[in-house]
């Protein structure tokens, strides 16, 4: 499955250490990420992730486009509630259009452990039936 890191910069270090926790599950799936995020995690694990702009240069919004297309799977956006965000709009956007796909979005640890679980017992595999089927989740 195609699954997206993304995280604000005082979240950075916290998705980090989830990746590394869960490392044998993210091993076994396609990661994408915004810029930073996916160079650090890449750096601190090895593992292959494609990066794409920051977000605040529209890396949000190119994973929202994937999500869009149907291409993506799952994301996991380790947000700070407490800094505002210069990007909040395309925050709000890439939120909405998880919605509107059925994109499973986790925005904390807790959510994200959750779903993590869900994956590698294959709860998530409908996601699967959905782009074998050409469906795009709406």
């Amino acid at each position: 499955m195609n699954i997206a890191l993304i995280a604000h910069d005082r979240k950075k270090d916290d998705l980090i250490e989830f990746v590394i926790a869960y490392l044998p599950i993210f091993s076994k799936h396609r990661l994408y990420a915004t810029g930073t995020t996916g160079r650090r995690v890449s750096e601190a694990t090895g593992l292959d992730v494609h990066c794409y702009q920051s977000g605040p240069l529209g890396g949000d919004q190119q994973i929202g486009a994937m999500v869009a297309q149907n291409l993506m799977d799952l994301i996991i956006f380790f947000r700070d509630p407490l800094t505002a965000q210069p990007h909040e709009p395309d925050v709000s956007a890439l939120l909405r259009l998880s919605d509107v796909y059925k994109v499973p979005l986790a925005t904390n640890m807790g959510t994200a452990e959750v779903l993590l679980r869900g994956l590698s017992e294959h709860h998530l595999d409908w996601r699967l039936e959905e782009k074998r089927e050409g469906r795009n989740g709406r």
